[in-house]
């Protein structure tokens, strides 16, 4: 678990430049710290590290090489109790599917408050129930 005082650190994913951009700026003045992937392989690079990760907030269309599912599941397999927050394009139809049980999935366009709902909402379960591991 991360310290009180140290901001949560989230694995952003996204391979459009400016929509990375405008993300990490938003999420980083709501008080979180950012670590950016491009891809799914950078992602699962990132992953692999010694990096304490409080969530993964993903698109699930990432070009070629692994999409945000599977960067999530990825991400599940290492920290079980990890929170995966998906944004979308696409229709959202496909997460019952493809994402992991107790992940979010936003459709593209959002406004920037659900993001920040969406992972408070998913670090503060974690917490509360204790299973977020370090």
């Amino acid at each position: 678990m991360t310290e009180p005082s140290e901001a949560p650190l989230l694995l952003l994913v996204e391979d459009d430049p400016l929509v990375s951009l405008a993300v990490e700026e938003f999420l980083s003045a709501a008080g979180f710290r950012i670590v950016a992937a491009s891809s799914g392989q950078e992602a699962i690079d990132i992953l692999a590290g010694d990096a304490f990760l409080s969530a993964v907030v993903t698109d699930v269309r990432l070009g070629t090489g692994p999409s945000g599912w599977d960067v999530a599941h990825r991400a599940r397999e290492l920290v079980p109790t990890i929170p995966v927050i998906y944004m979308t394009g696409d229709s959202a139809s496909l997460w019952s599917a493809h994402g992991v049980p107790g992940s979010i999935v936003l459709q593209k366009p959002f406004v920037e408050a659900q993001l920040v709902t969406a992972i408070a909402t998913l670090l503060n379960q974690a917490s509360t129930t204790g299973t977020m591991s370090s």
